[in-house]
């Protein structure tokens, strides 16, 4: 039931690829964090409650993420057209 391998001799294309995984300092870095008061809004806190329990995860970690890649997007500056 099992085919045979035909094994041929013809040349191998190789390319290299350029590493795109971050170095491991980078993922173990942790910024400094600066605790702060915010009031948010009931629906917004059950939101992210209910995914964090999906996810297995804390809800403040989420809002803190949301809210730096929101500066992430917007802090570059803008490219003319």
């Amino acid at each position: 039931m099992s085919a045979k391998i035909k094994y041929t001799s013809e040349p191998i294309e190789a390319k290299v690829i350029h590493d795109f995984l971050p170095p491991p300092e980078e993922l173990a870095f942790r910024e400094e964090g600066v605790k702060i008061t915010i009031a948010l809004s009931k629906k917004s806190i059950e939101f992210f409650k209910s995914e964090a329990t999906k996810h297995h995860t804390q809800y403040q970690r989420m809002i803190r993420r949301l809210i730096d890649s929101y500066v992430d997007a917007y802090e570059k500056p803008l490219t003319r057209r």
